[in-house]
């Protein structure tokens, strides 16, 4: 099949959440299928182009510059205009004139939209079955952000933009000719947004477990460590919660405790943390992580917002990494607490799960064990990608 492939961010290097899956996803149908690529890219991002030139039939590239004074045009447009600021962040005219030429000059079997942003190309392009694939169900990822939020201007535009949100993904939603979810929780939230659609198809966030490979963890290994974006505000809101309320709890125990937040464009507010303790580490983008991973005791994901799938906690599983998270942390993967990892909602749950891995490492161990086998027997893209083919081809049952 020949298969147009629209998404916001360019696909590799493969690190962050979204560029993961869709890396993976890219990956796998290049190997069936004829893939034409049509991506935003931020900067000098050539060398990334070449390569998947290299795997793709055709490449097309559109730059993507934001700023402070665009960000608050298109809040002041999304104020008249009802559409969610979001979207309208992400809409540039010479994406939507690419689009509408390929489509025109060259029939397309499948028209694959990765995330919502990309959703209003592939809605106004002509031909082709219409794939729209969702990262998360972003009205309810907004809704939860909205109610972690102090009362102030930012609780209001979560508040506002969740519900216009929830309008237009129901919209679009009912427009594509197929839906793809990656979680039976994400299936739902569509669902009743679009109509009670049944038709939504869930396939996971994968990876490849021939590209990752077990951490050999130091054997006085004892830091606390994060790892994600530090520009996605519901990693902030759990770093900031994590901070204030889990680890004074745990420092209670272990007074001296080494906390690392690894991830790019960390806000002051995170900043702030190692500023005012030496035994915090703020170390902004890291590009081998692997010194930092041995010395982990523990990672954590303290979510308490989100949607989707969380791709660090599918990648570090795989790395034989013990963890702590949260239910929503873990929302859409297949663990079992005490299995795979602990879980822990409230601040004291959190903390005591944090202190028995460091506290054991015979239970760290088996945590890392059991969690690898788990993403290599049920997430690896291979397997999971397959799926694909039921989706553009209207199979309604997955494998």
């Amino acid at each position: 099949m020949k298969i147009l492939l629209l998404t916001q961010v360019l696909p590799y290097p493969p690190d962050s959440g979204p560029q993961v899956k869709t890396w993976n996803v890219l990956k796998y149908l290049s190997l069936k299928h004829e893939v034409t690529l049509v991506s935003f890219v931020r900067g000098d991002q050539t060398r990334e182009v070449e390569h998947l030139k290299s795997i793709c039939h055709q490449v097309f590239v559109v730059p993507m510059q934001r700023s402070l004074l665009s960000d608050a045009l298109a809040l002041l447009k999304s104020l008249f205009s009802g559409v969610p600021w979001v979207i309208t962040r992400d809409h540039r005219q010479p994406m939507r004139r690419l689009v509408q030429a390929l489509t025109q000059a060259e029939p397309f079997d499948v028209i694959h939209a990765d995330q919502l942003n990309m959703a209003q190309y592939a809605a106004a392009s002509t031909g082709g079955l219409k794939v729209i694939d969702q990262h998360n169900a972003l009205w309810l990822l907004y809704k939860r952000m909205a109610e972690t939020q102090r009362p102030g201007p930012k609780k209001w535009l979560f508040e506002r933009d969740w519900r216009l949100m929830r309008s237009y993904e129901g919209q679009i939603c009912r427009e594509f000719d197929r839906v793809i979810a990656v979680s039976e929780v994400d299936k739902a939230a569509i669902a009743e947004v679009a109509g009670n659609r049944q038709d939504i198809y869930v396939i996971p966030i994968a990876v490849d477990m021939d590209e990752v490979v077990p951490v050999q963890r130091a054997a006085a290994a004892s830091r606390i460590v994060h790892i994600g974006t530090m520009f996605w505000p519901p990693n902030v809101d759990g770093i900031l919660w994590f901070a204030r309320e889990v680890l004074p709890l745990v420092r209670a125990q272990k007074p001296h405790v080494g906390f690392d937040i690894i991830g790019a464009r960390p806000p002051e507010a995170v900043l702030r943390l190692a500023e005012a303790d030496s035994d915090i580490r703020v170390t902004g983008f890291v590009t081998d992580i692997n010194a930092y991973l041995e010395q982990a005791g523990v990672l954590i994901v303290p979510v308490r917002a989100g949607g989707g799938m969380r791709v660090k906690i599918l990648n570090q599983l795989s790395q034989e990494l013990p963890m702590v998270t949260t239910t929503i942390g873990c929302e859409g993967i297949q663990v079992v607490n005490g299995q795979q990892v602990l879980v822990g909602d409230r601040p004291q749950d959190f903390a005591n799960a944090v202190l028995r891995i460091l506290d054991d490492r015979t239970l760290a161990d088996a945590l890392g064990k059991a969690g690898r086998k788990l993403i290599a027997e049920q997430y690896d893209y291979r397997r999971v990608c397959s799926q694909l083919e039921c989706v553009y081809q209207d199979r309604t049952q997955l494998q």
